[in-house]
């Protein structure tokens, strides 16, 4: 099935966001995307919208749309309320891990290994953010897993705007060890993992990467 054209809209500006192409701030002008694409500004407002509710982008009134600006305080934020819950999420699932359950994340992990491998930067991203989700919808606890599916997507985006090279697939490798620990239930050593994925997360981001253009029309053709 072919992608809606604002499925296109929305792939090619989260890849120009995730291969850093397009610099948090920069002003997302709808008639500029709209000729850019060959498409009604209708069309390119739907996109828009689902960026933003991606965290992607803000919409702000009278003045448009912008990549959005994730600020060095908010992402120690994040990764700090993260460990906090993600700790105890661990020690939970060690303690009720099944064959079912175990099987699901290494379902999981092996989408990741592929994603990376692909080169893929944004599904990637996505499913690496996904696993810490999954583990709280396969224990059933949905309200863990809706906090955790804001954070990460905060952590996504900032994720995208700065995490170095390679970094997402040290992840991936760290959630392969993390899933064998809460297999062998050991919960010190999960719990120990996540933790140190966390940081290791946290530590690949480069705050003082040289800035991304503002240009939409040269972001969008390196793609």
């Amino acid at each position: 099935m072919q992608p809606t054209a604002t499925a296109v809209i929305v792939r090619e500006l989260t890849q120009a966001i995730a291969g850093h192409r397009l610099q948090p701030g920069t002003k997302l002008a709808e008639q500029r995307l709209a000729d850019h694409f060959g498409v009604s500004r209708t069309i390119v407002r739907q996109a828009l919208h689902q960026l933003a509710q991606n965290r992607l982008v803000t919409l702000e009134p009278a003045r448009g749309a912008f990549v959005a600006a994730p600020t060095v305080e908010e992402a120690r934020q994040v990764f700090a309320v993260r460990r906090m819950l993600e700790a105890e999420m661990t020690r939970g699932f060690a303690r009720e891990a099944t064959p079912a359950r175990i099987k699901a994340l290494r379902d999981h992990v092996a989408r990741e290994k592929a994603a990376v491998d692909a080169q893929d930067t944004a599904e990637g991203i996505a499913l690496l953010g996904d696993f810490h989700v999954r583990m709280a919808e396969l224990m059933g606890n949905e309200v863990l897993a809706q906090i955790l599916r804001d954070l990460i997507s905060r952590s996504s985006l900032i994720t995208l705007m700065y995490q170095r090279a390679g970094a997402a697939r040290h992840s991936q490798e760290e959630h392969v060890e993390i899933v064998r620990a809460l297999a062998a239930r050991d919960a010190a050593k999960a719990v120990k993992l996540m933790q140190d994925h966390l940081d290791h997360v946290e530590a690949s981001l480069a705050f003082d990467r040289p800035p991304p253009t503002h240009d939409i029309a040269q972001a969008l053709a390196a793609a």
